[in-house]
């Protein structure tokens, strides 16, 4: 199997932490590297939070590097609301002293494509980091395979505002400017999709019942973040929307969209909502893929079966608890 060489651009964060899980346990995956940018937490405890999870899955050879500390024009606002204070639910663990942090996640993106033709970038958080590289060397992305971004919002409410997702929220300047100025078609992922995808307590009992050290850590960290969601939206459990993204990037019949042209508000009330043209108004080549659909069982088999390896057999029997 020709592994996918992929750029993991992130906020860590809970659901950020799942995605690494995931990524570095999918066999069609070469994460070349992950950058953190400012969103769910500052970028470099984003970095620190990466490391963390890097170290879940016996992966700290993969080198993390911190990007940008703030959004291209307005004042960062992080999900800290969200996510705890430490960006993985308040549990406080040691700093990994023994993994790859770099600075310089702009530069090391930039250079990334430059010296391959085949590497895609799946972005997590708010855009900044790819913006930025976009100004500083846009023949770069010329070598792009595909872009992935988890963020927007088509025909359901956001996250932060009636309108806007979170990580378009934070950054819709850099948002719009990516949509604007990127070579390739953006795989949109947003909340239409994300939304559909819960770790129940169901899962996380079960998953107690495999890997104890994996489960729980991911039980620790989700637990702040699933009394976020019953308090914010009455969900028992919680959306974990990054992960989706990966899983998509890996396996296209996990979720179903169309092509439109589409930009991100900057300002006013409306400030971070994805304007999908849907039914081509402005008669725009399109930019994007936007996901409407998604197949939750799918996911959800896959993220189980790579991240607790040789359980395979125990997690397809189980399907009263998905």
């Amino acid at each position: 199997m020709q592994k996918r060489k992929v750029i993991i651009d992130c906020d860590p964060g809970i659901d950020d932490s799942l995605a690494i899980l995931l990524a570095l346990n999918s066999p069609e995956l070469e994460v070349l590297g992950i950058t953190t940018c400012s969103g769910n937490v500052p970028a470099k405890l984003g970095a620190e939070n990466a490391l963390k999870a890097l170290q879940m899955c016996s992966s700290l050879n993969t080198p993390v590097y911190i990007g940008e500390e703030h959004p291209l024009k307005r004042e960062l606002v992080t999900a800290q609301d969200t996510h705890g204070e430490d960006g993985i639910g308040e549990n406080y663990y040691d700093k990994v002293t023994d993994g790859k942090l770099n600075s310089n996640g702009v530069d090391f993106i930039i250079e990334t494509l430059k010296n391959n033709k085949d590497v895609s970038i799946i972005a997590l958080g708010p855009l900044t980091n790819i913006a930025k590289a976009i100004m500083k060397d846009k023949e770069a992305f010329n070598n792009l395979d595909e872009f992935v971004s988890m963020g927007g919002a088509f025909r359901i409410h956001g996250n932060c505002s009636p309108v806007a997702e979170f990580n378009y929220w934070v950054d819709p300047h850099a948002a719009n400017y990516v949509y604007k100025n990127l070579s390739k078609k953006i795989h949109m992922v947003g909340l239409d999709v994300t939304r559909k995808i819960v770790l129940t307590p169901n899962i996380i009992e079960f998953i107690n019942r495999l890997d104890k050290d994996l489960a729980k850590y991911i039980t620790q960290i989700t637990r702040f973040y699933i009394d976020f969601h019953w308090y914010q939206e009455k969900i028992i459990g919680c959306v974990i929307n990054d992960p989706l993204a990966v899983a998509y990037f890996i396996d296209r019949n996990i979720c179903q969209g169309f092509e439109s042209y589409t930009e991100v508000v900057e300002d006013g009330i409306a400030m971070g909502q994805s304007i999908v043209d849907s039914f081509n108004f402005y008669n725009k080549e399109p930019n994007s893929i936007v996901l409407t659909d998604a197949d939750e069982k799918k996911f959800m088999y896959m993220f189980l079966k790579r991240v607790f390896k040789g359980y395979e057999d125990i997690i397809d029997s189980i399907e009263g608890v998905i």
